[in-house]
């Protein structure tokens, strides 16, 4: 079976799983909360976005914000003191160089401290609507185990799946991958036996 077989039948899947769409959010929110994400569970970071968002939720009022008092709001996430520093230094950029706005080009966003390919997809997929693709380690992982790619860096994951994927379906592929793989196909122990899709899985095939 080829990867573009498989990739439609992944997405077919995913699509009866997981029926719900993101949808569109304010850019600048998606950024900082991307930002904070790093290294950290979803359930953590929701918590601190919230408090942060609660007092200052916009570039203006993070950029005047008290350092001590953005490390506070976020103190549960990891490496807070370093993620404090940069969603203050990025909301001071964004009013010095874009008058506030989130900027909707890769490369303006990558220039931003903090922010790498994947954070940028996200602010892009999630906060513009524009087609890209984010690819985080469930992603990645979910990928190369499933034969999609054969990839060593999420990279170069980015690149290939994008080969094989329709690129309207680019936002829903990270956010449900991201569900399945922790709720079924988990880095150490995944489910297979319960797994619709095993049949496709290179894992499987490989201890069948």
């Amino acid at each position: 079976m080829c990867e573009v077989e498989k990739a439609n039948i992944l997405l077919v899947f995913l699509h009866r799983r997981y029926k719900e769409r993101e949808g569109s959010k304010s850019p600048f929110r998606v950024l900082i909360s991307t930002i904070l994400s790093q290294r950290t569970r979803d359930e953590v970071t929701d918590i601190a976005r919230e408090r942060l968002f609660s007092m200052y939720d916009t570039p203006q009022k993070l950029a005047d914000a008290p350092i001590w008092d953005i490390e506070d709001r976020i103190k549960s996430v990891g490496f807070y003191h370093t993620k404090a520093k940069r969603v203050k230094e990025v909301s001071t950029i964004l009013l010095k160089r874009y008058k506030g706005n989130v900027p909707n080009e890769i490369n303006k966003l990558l220039s931003l401290p903090g922010v790498g390919r994947k954070t940028a997809n996200c602010v892009l997929v999630y906060g513009f609507g524009i087609p890209a693709l984010a690819v985080d380690t469930h992603v990645h992982r979910l990928s190369n185990r499933l034969g999609l790619v054969l990839t060593q860096n999420p990279h170069d994951t980015e690149i290939e799946l994008s080969k094989i994927v329709p690129a309207d379906e680019f936002g829903f592929l990270n956010s449900s991958m991201v569900r399945f793989g922790k709720e079924i196909c988990k880095p150490l122990h995944p489910l297979c036996k319960i797994c619709s899709i095993r049949n496709i899985c290179d894992r499987e095939s490989r201890q069948s």
